[in-house]
Formats: C-alpha cells, sequence, structure tokens
C-alpha cells in the first residue's frame, strides 16, 4: 500500500518539523573486510557459545569487527515532493534523482531511490548532506552510513515494517548488489546500534535463535561513555590527500582469498581482530598499537598498493611511538594515527601541521538520531 507523503510533509514544513536521521560514521581497525560477504562466510564456524566469558573467548577465530561511531556522518531530511513521485537529492555531490514509483531502474545512480520505491514512498524528496564539509567519505564509511541513514528515516516514514537487523540486510545487498561499492555490514551495523563496539558475524543467523538470518551479529559493549575521551586523545585522523577507489583494494583482496597464499594470510585475521578487541576492553594500549601493526602488516602483503599513498604518514608516526591504519580499505584517504601515550601523538599531530590535514571528531555513544517521526501519515 503506498504510503502518499506530500500533504503530510507540507505541514510538517510549515511547522518547521521536517523527519530527520542523522546517521554517524565509523572507525573502523583490525577485523575491518571481516565483514564482507565472502569473508564473513569463509570464516564462520559453528560455535560453542558459553553463558558466562567476558573475554569472549571462544570468538577468537571468528569473524569480527570493532566499530567505534565518530561524530562527523550524513543528515537525511524528508521534504515535501510531487504527488506520486520521489527523489533523492545530494547537497555535496550536486546530484538529484527523479522517478515515479515502480518505474526505478536497478542502477547504481539510482541506489538511494530504490530504497524509497522500496518502502512503496511517494511525494517525498529526501536531501542528504554531510555533517561536515569537504571530507566526502574519508575511509570513514559515507555511502554505508547514507544507505542505512536513508533505510532508517524511510522504514519511519512507513510505520517501521523492518526490524534493525533487516535494515541491515537491505542496506548493505543494495550497496552491493547495484555496484555502489564492495561492502558488508560493519557500517551499516555501526549506524544503527553506535558506540564503541565488538561485532562478531553471524551471516546465517545465531544458531538456536529463530528468525536471525544475515546482517545478524552478536554484540559486546568495549569502552563506556565515560571512557571515551581515554580513546579519543590516543586516536587522530589524518587526510593523505590522495583519495582512491578503495573497491580497487577490496576487489584484490578478494581475489587473494581464492589462492592457497591468500588464504593463509587472511586466516590470521581474526586472532588479531581479537587482540584488538581486548586490547580496547581491558585498555591495554600497548596491544592496540601492536594489533593495529599486525593487522596493516597482512593487508600490505595481500595488497601491494593497500600503503601507497600512506607510507609517508606511517613513516612519520612511527618516528613518534605513534602507528597508522588507512581507513576502510584506504580508499578514502583518512589515515588512523594511534599511540598508547596521548604526548606523543601530541607531538606528532605538530610535526603534520601544514602537511596534512586533520579530521577531528568526537567518539559517540549511538550510531543515529531521529527527529521528527514520532507523528505519521
Amino acid at each position: 500500500m503506498s504510503v502518499e507523503l506530500h500533504d503530510f510533509l507540507k505541514t510538517a514544513q510549515k511547522n518547521r518539523a521536517l523527519p530527520k536521521v542523522t546517521a554517524y560514521n565509523r572507525i573502523d581497525g583490525p577485523g575491518s573486510s571481516l565483514d564482507l560477504n565472502e569473508f564473513q562466510e569463509t570464516f564462520w564456524r559453528l560455535p560453542d557459545i558459553p553463558e558466562d566469558d567476558p573475554a569472549q573467548k571462544w570468538t577468537h577465530n571468528l569473524p569480527r569487527t570493532v566499530g567505534i561511531t565518530i561524530d562527523t556522518g550524513t543528515e537525511i531530511k524528508a521534504h515535501p515532493f510531487d504527488p506520486g513521485f520521489i527523489s533523492v537529492k545530494s547537497v555535496e555531490y550536486e546530484t538529484e534523482v527523479t522517478a515515479l514509483p515502480g518505474e526505478v531502474t536497478p542502477v547504481k545512480e539510482n541506489w538511494l531511490l530504490k530504497i524509497l520505491e522500496i518502502f512503496d514512498l511517494s511525494g517525498v524528496r529526501f536531501v542528504l548532506k554531510n555533517l561536515r564539509e569537504g571530507i566526502q567519505s574519508s575511509g570513514l564509511g559515507g555511502s554505508s552510513t547514507a544507505t542505512i541513514g536513508v533505510c532508517i528515516l524511510a522504514n519511519e516514514l512507513a510505520g517501521r515494517p523492518f526490524s534493525n537487523i533487516q535494515l541491515i540486510s537491505l542496506a548493505s545487498r543494495i550497496e552491493q548488489n547495484l555496484g555502489v561499492s564492495i561492502t558488508g555490514t560493519q557500517e551499516q551495523s555501526n549506524v544503527i546500534f553506535g558506540g564503541v563496539t565488538d561485532y562478531v558475524w553471524f551471516p546465517w543467523g545465531v544458531p538456536g535463535r529463530p528468525g536471525t538470518g544475515y546482517g545478524e551479529s552478536l554484540r559486546f559493549e568495549l569502552i563506556t561513555p565515560e571512557d571515551y575521551g581515554l580513546l579519543e586523545e590516543r586516536m587522530a585522523i589524518f587526510h593523505s590527500g590522495h583519495p582512491r577507489l578503495s573497491s580497487e583494494v577490496n576487489q584484490t583482496w578478494r581475489n587473494a582469498l581464492l589462492t592457497d597464499t591468500g588464504y593463509k594470510l587472511h586466516s590470521q585475521k581474526m586472532k588479531v581482530a581479537y587482540e584488538y578487541r581486548e586490547g580496547l576492553r581491558l585498555q591495554k594500549w600497548g596491544h592496540v598499537r601492536e594489533s593495529i601493526d599486525k593487522y596493516r602488516r597482512i593487508r600490505t602483503r595481500l595488497c601491494e598498493g593497500y600503503m601507497e599513498n600512506s607510507q609517508d604518514l606511517l613513516e612519520r608516526a612511527e618516528s613518534l611511538n605513534c602507528t597508522a591504519f588507512p581507513l576502510g580499505a584506504g580508499g578514502g584517504g583518512g589515515v588512523l594515527l594511534f599511540s598508547p601515550e596521548p604526548g606523543s601523538l601530541e607531538d606528532l599531530r605538530e610535526e603534520l601541521k601544514g602537511d596534512y590535514r586533520e579530521i577531528p571528531f568526537k567518539v559517540r555513544s549511538k550510531g543515529h538520531e531521529v527527529s521528527n517521526v514520532d507523528w505519521g501519515p
């Protein structure tokens, strides 16, 4: 049944209360790329799940990703549009696509418009705007953040027909299948759940729990909000100045999975990701750095070009007791800098000033915020 929103949104506009979702980005680290379909499915094994295990040692050989939610991202607002039509506009990219529901072709340019059609909305234009100018994606998962944000707002306007996990699955599959990017479920999960969260992936659902499926994970909070400052003083994001297509690197990693050498290298990732998880949980910052270094070295062996535009940042970081990790697949140009000692990171900031642009951030406990949708059409 079509949800015609034109009149409803005209009233909302008059009252300055247009429905809106703010979707936040994530910092990834050791474990990133294990959320891609192939890696989730290749390395998953049926586990025995104990009832009481704070360290979650039983997960150390399962694919996982740690997400750290930060205050960059995308604002998505619903505006009234011509009755019977749907539209999606991007402020940063200066693009707009419009169609009649039922006539949206499944091509890359229409990926967000297709979501509005899936929810059978009409008379609405979604307008997307980055929370911070000039950042674009920067390896922070921007396209996935926008996709799941559109799913959340469309779901709200349609009366919440889908669960959170269904939204994660929908967003991931739309983005991947329409060729927007090679994606898994980490960014989508981050926007839904937020915080500093360890995701253990269950690509076919949690055993013994009916109703779960693709997009499902077991989730563990690693750092509580009162300790976010401990992370913020040890982490910084700088831009290398050289964005590239992350899909090229991801495709190289996927191809490597099909070779004996590549498979063996990829199979080391789960243990390193677990070490990263425990380093954060126990606030053993030296272990965090070691896991970042190990994971980066594995990735570089799998794809020689991975550090192509970040090598100078790494060398300068290491000279000051810090380390570097290209975010995402390194495509957006954003590079995480980390040091166990906050003072060393401050020294590095001074060293890089004038040569590289910093992307400041704060850690957030929520992955998204919804406004003006407590009422419905």
